[in-house]
């Protein structure tokens, strides 16, 4: 197993910086408005994953409108629900999912197994992560990547600023390398505390893979993203996720 190397630095390294009227505030990073892509590898990947995203809202639209009906009559509270994480450059990203949980419920932020607050609903939903499908708004959008690191929540970026400083000059993603590696999180998550595991043994190696993609992004590494993410769903099965070299395959059961 390969050693996990994650250069941290200190929480103020990272600042909050107002948004203009009506949008969320920013993250400072030093260094992160220049782009890694250059502008011609951007812009393919961008025109590529626009009509995708557009494809796949299309064909997926009947499900979503039959996901939205369930979460509407199973529990009482909205459809959707609106999740503040850090995005591309630093900018904060209002993350839309359909609400998997029951209206107004608080505790951590992380779901574990057998989870309270999950609803009926939401625990076919967290199953099988159809709540992110809404997220392809956000592709379209151009907020986000269907293939990028995932979007983390602003205090679990405190505790790695230099490292995300790398991670979110690329945009995020719904698919990516950490998203394969830790697709059954819930079911490794400490229920006794949740909070502290995550941060001590799964964030880490989360950020070493965001950070191996943001700085070896290519096409045919996209590729193998998207075709492992569907062997996984098709076979049920959890992907491992070399940490230096970023190669896949399945892990042994």
């Amino acid at each position: 197993m390969s050693q996990i190397v994650v250069r941290d630095g200190e929480r103020d390294s990272a600042r909050v910086a107002p948004g203009p009227s009506g949008h969320a505030a920013a993250i400072g990073f030093p260094g992160a408005e220049a782009p890694f892509l250059p502008a011609e590898r951007s812009t393919t990947k961008r025109l590529f994953e626009l009509i995708a995203a557009l494809a796949l809202t299309v064909l997926l639209l009947p499900v979503m409108v039959l996901i939205a009906l369930l979460v509407r009559v199973d529990s009482p509270g909205p459809v959707l629900f609106r999740c503040q994480r850090v995005g591309h450059r630093g900018r904060m990203l209002q993350m839309l999912k359909f609400r998997k949980m029951h209206d107004q419920a608080t505790g951590a932020r992380l779901t574990a197994i057998g989870d309270h607050r999950l609803t009926r609903v939401g625990r076919w939903l967290a199953r099988f992560k159809l709540d992110e499908l809404p997220q392809l708004w956000h592709v379209v959008r151009g907020d986000m990547s269907l293939i990028g690191p995932r979007p983390e929540d602003h205090d679990f970026v405190a505790h790695f600023p230099r490292a995300y400083a790398e991670i979110t000059r690329v945009r995020p993603g719904i698919m990516g390398l950490s998203q394969l590696a830790f697709a059954g999180e819930s079911a490794i998550l400490d229920p006794e505390s949740p909070l502290d595991h995550y941060l001590e043994r799964i964030l880490p190696q989360k950020v070493v893979l965001d950070q191996l993609y943001a700085t070896r992004w290519s096409l045919w590494l996209d590729v193998r993203i998207v075709l492992w993410t569907i062997v996984a769903v098709l076979l049920n099965r959890n992907v491992a996720v070399n940490r230096e070299t970023g190669r896949m395959g399945l892990r042994r059961r």
